[in-house]
């Protein structure tokens, strides 16, 4: 140990040498070069071992161990269990009565139907009102959406050849709307992916205002979501993890664009002090590693969190993700340097950065915060208002969509399934389905049968060997209704006494009601883990008990006013009445997470700056240097997530408006005006327990004066 030296100096100077070795292997004339040839090398093999590999597809709405995810596995204990039913729903054009030539005609596309069925096709059936009849026609489901968007498919191409004139045709049903939402992300994913480079392509050309700089890091992201994108295929085919992989090319694109604003925008800053561009980069790397590495840490453990999640859907998301953003990570920190070292400083042009110049753009976020210190009573109740009028949103906000809901551009087997509920009972498409003992099955189809809502309840099939009846049960509601969910609650107080029963009801309603449980639990599981994460790396960071506390208060309050305001948003503006499911935890998780980011980067320089000027001048410092990056950063990472509309589920949409709306409340109201306003009125207090203490100088230019390059 260095004599008169304590403890946490050595570890400090310690993590100093070791980012001075690194940056210098990164950076230097040959290190440079050695670097990036390591690096395509690297990327080449990694692109070649997980080239092939194809994650599972992202299902599993319920609980692992709900009532219907048992009923979903003891079907498969049923002969033809893979034999599903789709409803041909006919209506004339012109919305009139079906007449006697028409069902003759509908009657003849049995046989056409029974070419591609998997069993016997029934019907016409005709409505009450005579206006719609339905063809009941099983058909064999493949092992996934996919798959069965084919069956689907080939069925709705053989009646479009055979329709009779003057009669609408529409599949629909459970496998029926499998197959369209798979057919609705056909190339969503690729559309998703130029979208979100052309947003972080005009973002980045517009901040660094060079025709030359946006193409480096944006090629290194790009490579880095591309291998991600393999590598976290494999990660979910190894450990049976489905998740969607648009929402993993977001976080990977908006946090590298994000870890690649902040080196640079450093980078820049250096530059204005010294001529040697290389070891400005490396006064940049070294400065920049400590912000960014906690920042990704923040994010990559809080969506580890998700392991706990119960949802499978919600589950498989958080490693794959976490996974991703390592990536990212690695990415900006050993990749996008020695390209940058390779370039110079002419990568900057027009707008070449030169020892002694001054910078305008620090000027206006300088000005803003210095207006904060001055009247911080002010601005923080300000900021608070408009918080808390964000967070009114969540009034009158309820979670769960309808199946007709939940597509954001109109399928066939939505639009079938409204022209069926207005002729039949809407319960027809998607019927509740009840496993009992087979000793005690009259007794189950009797309970069943006397709840109310319910149409008809009939036995469909025993298991080979007898001891088990599945029995159908069609309700008059349509799924997904508050009025079918409690309907399912009912049959199951019916049937759960039965002795000897042992009854289990299931089916796609079933299923979303056990969901909608999964995601309350999850949410109050998560969320106060997401917390604790974020809580910690503050405190490891910051070396405070009082910052963090506050900050993270900021945080959960910056959260939710954020998810009442997109959850207004999406009712005025897009109609959408409810959340999805998933969209409130995934919100809060992102929001949380990311939002901890932007508090990394500002609190991080003010720590640095209030070391040599205290913290009420030192918030104001931070907030001049970094205000420009947070800001940019904060846009480029709204606009990838705004991307996700693009998709055809609402769940995707009202996430990516959530988060763009939180994520530029949080930039430019929180980090700009609500946080500078705490630290001003709590002073050097912040840092308590602990004390500010210089720092040892590991910059390429001797310490400034607050009026010196305001940037």
């Amino acid at each position: 140990m260095i004599r008169g030296a304590c403890p946490g100096e050595v570890v400090g100077m310690t993590d100093s040498s070791l980012r001075s070795g690194i940056s210098e292997r990164l950076t230097s004339r040959r290190g440079a070069w050695i670097s990036l040839g390591l690096a395509v090398v690297l990327m080449v093999v990694l692109f070649g071992i997980f080239g092939g590999a194809k994650a599972p597809s992202s299902t599993g709405q319920a609980p692992a161990g709900s009532e219907a995810t048992l009923v979903s596995e003891l079907m498969e204990e049923f002969p033809d269990a893979d034999r599903q039913p789709v409803l041909v729903v006919a209506t004339r054009d012109d919305g009139g009565d079906l007449t006697d030539s028409d069902l003759a005609a509908l009657g003849d596309l049995v046989p056409v139907l029974g070419a591609q069925a998997s069993g016997d096709v029934s019907g016409p059936a005709v409505s009450d009102d005579g206006k719609a009849a339905v063809l009941i026609t099983p058909i064999t489901v493949g092992a996934d959406n996919t798959e069965t968007a084919g069956v689907v498919g080939d069925l709705r191409s053989g009646l479009a050849d055979v329709a009779p004139d003057g009669i609408t045709l529409q599949v629909t049903g459970g496998p029926a709307f499998g197959a369209d939402v798979a057919a609705a992300f056909d190339g969503a994913d690729f559309t998703l992916l130029l979208v979100t480079i052309l947003i972080v392509a005009i973002l980045l050309i517009v901040t660094y205002r060079s025709p030359i700089l946006w193409l480096i890091p944006l090629v290194v992201i790009a490579l880095a979501d591309g291998l991600a994108g393999r590598v976290t295929a494999a990660a979910g085919s190894a450990w049976g993890l489905g998740f969607d992989a648009g929402i993993i090319s977001v976080l990977v694109f908006g946090a590298g664009a994000n870890y690649a604003l902040l080196l640079i925008s450093r980078y820049r800053e250096e530059l204005q002090h010294t001529d040697d561009d290389r070891s400005a980069l490396r006064s940049a790397w070294r400065k920049s590693v400590p912000a960014i590495l906690a920042s990704n840490v923040t994010v990559v453990l809080a969506l580890v969190t998700l392991i706990f999640a119960t949802i499978p859907m919600t589950r498989g998301l958080g490693i794959p993700a976490a996974i991703g953003l390592l990536i990212a990570l690695a990415a900006v920190l050993l990749v996008l340097p020695p390209f940058l070292a390779v370039c110079g400083r002419r990568v900057f042009w027009p707008f070449v950065p030169r020892p002694g110049q001054s910078r305008e753009q620090g000027r206006v976020w300088r000005s803003i915060a210095s207006r904060v210190s001055k009247r911080p009573v002010v601005s923080l109740v300000a900021g608070a208002a408009l918080l808390v009028v964000m967070a009114t949103g969540l009034f009158g906000t309820s979670v769960g969509l309808d199946q007709l809901e939940k597509f954001r551009v109109q399928s066939e087997s939505a639009t079938g399934l409204e022209a069926l509920s207005d002729h039949f009972p809407p319960g027809e498409a998607q019927p509740i389905y009840i496993i009992a003992d087979s000793a005690a099955a009259d007794d189950v189809v009797s309970a069943a049968g006397s709840v109310e809502g319910v149409v008809r309840a009939h036995p469909a099939g025993m298991t080979e060997d007898g001891e088990l009846t599945k029995i159908m049960v069609t309700s008059e509601y349509s799924p997904a209704t508050e009025q079918s969910l409690d309907q399912i609650v009912a049959l199951r107080d019916a049937v759960d006494p039965i002795e000897g029963a042992n009854a289990a009801v299931g089916g796609a309603v079933a299923t979303e009601l056990d969901a909608r449980s999964g995601n309350e639990l999850d949410l109050t599981l998560v969320a106060p883990l997401v917390l604790a994460v974020s809580f910690i790396v503050l405190l490891l960071l910051l070396r405070s008990l009082v910052a963090p506390i506050l900050l993270l208060a900021v945080n959960v309050v910056s959260a939710v006013a954020a998810i009442g305001a997109g959850a207004w948003l999406s009712r005025i503006l897009l109609g959408q009445q409810a959340l999805d499911l998933q969209v409130p935890i995934l919100s809060f998780l992102f929001l949380v997470a990311l939002g901890i980011d932007y508090t990394i980067f500002l609190v991080h320089r003010a720590r640095d700056e209030s070391r040599r000027l205290g913290t009420r001048a030192g918030i104001v410092e931070a907030v001049a240097h970094t205000g420009g990056v947070i800001t940019s950063a904060g846009i480029v990472l709204a606009a990838v997530f705004a991307a996700l509309g693009v998709l055809p589920l609402v769940t995707l949409g009202q996430l990516g408006l959530i988060v763009g709306v939180g994520v530029l409340v949080d930039t430019l109201v929180v980090r700009t005006v609500i946080v500078p306003a705490i630290f001003t009125l709590g002073g050097d207090r912040m840092w308590w327990p602990g004390k500010l203490r210089a720092p040892q100088a590991e910059s390429t230019h001797e310490p400034r004066t607050p009026a010196a390059d305001a940037h």
